[in-house]
């Protein structure tokens, strides 16, 4: 099992933590670029070569 495989799990959230974590995987499902829907506008979230994320609108 490599060191990714090892964390596929979901993360469990601290107990003082309110607020909800999404991994990228999730959102991304194997691909570099989703269209997100926010407001009546469509963004574009990327990953990039180096594994960074960016949004643009």
């Amino acid at each position: 099992m490599t060191p990714n495989e090892q964390d596929a799990g979901p993360v469990p959230a601290p107990a003082n933590q309110t607020q909800r974590i999404v991994e990228s995987r999730e959102l991304f499902r194997g691909d570099n670029e989703i269209l997100i829907s926010h407001d009546g506008a469509i963004y574009r979230m990327k990953i990039t070569r180096q594994g960074k994320l960016i949004l643009n609108k």
